[in-house]
């Protein structure tokens, strides 16, 4: 069903103002379980809130599809999060490995061309650089070059299957390290439009706060369920 709710509100969650998009203040988890405890409250008081002014279709009747919206958004997005740092994790134990699997493909380069200076020129641009982008690229290019100049190699019975893992290498730590640094940033797609629902959601519960709280000010019994409990602690 959270599905189904998110679908029916992404059209209105992605039309709304940057500006009027914040990020969660307290556990979203929270935040979900407090709407539909509010809703469940505010059933009972329909004609009192509505009285006082409260839009019911819009702010109490939709309660539980922004509800809906925001678990399903929520869940999306800690499922990239925690794919990312999954990945983060996975880079910091391959990535010394693939340095040293580097630098290793380097050195028998520099012995296997130590007679050729065209050859050993192109292994010092290699070698010139940097970081971790640097080094995947490195791998693609030891592995180009390595295999464009077999014959000079297999004189030194050199394995040329290297430049086989270091070109499968590349690959695979380029689309690694994209995941890991997705582990960094606070501006994926999938927190955008976590934030937008939760958003959404919290104009709801906000409306109907406080019209609770103004119709029932003199009714302790009634006004306590118009009150955030996770703030109230």
């Amino acid at each position: 069903m959270s599905k189904e709710n998110y679908d029916t509100k992404l059209v209105v969650l992605e039309a709304l103002p940057q500006e009027a998009v914040k990020s969660p203040t307290i556990p979203v988890d929270v935040f979900m379980q407090e709407a539909e405890n509010l809703f469940v409250w505010a059933e009972e008081d329909k004609e009192t809130l509505v009285a006082k002014g409260l839009d019911w279709q819009t702010y109490a009747e939709d309660l539980p599809t922004r509800t809906g919206a925001c678990r399903y958004a929520q869940a999306v997005w800690m499922k990239e999060r925690y794919s990312q740092e999954e990945a983060a994790k996975a880079w910091r134990e391959e990535s010394p490995k693939a340095y040293e699997f580097r630098n290793d493909l380097l050195a028998d380069l520099r012995f296997a061309f130590r007679k050729r200076l065209d050859l050993l020129a192109r292994v010092r641009a290699i070698a010139d650089g940097e970081g971790d982008a640097d080094m995947i690229q490195d791998l693609m290019d030891i592995s180009v070059l390595g295999k464009a100049n077999a014959p000079e190699l297999e004189k030194a019975k050199y394995d040329l299957g290297n430049f086989d893992i270091a070109a499968q290498q590349s690959d695979a730590l380029a689309e690694l390290l994209a995941k890991a640094n997705g582990a960094t940033l606070d501006n994926s797609k999938a927190k955008e439009i976590r934030d937008r629902a939760y958003t959404h959601l919290k104009e709801a519960i906000d409306e109907l706060r406080e019209t609770g709280k103004y119709a029932f000010r003199k009714d302790p019994e009634r006004y306590k369920g118009y009150i955030s409990r996770y703030k109230r602690r």
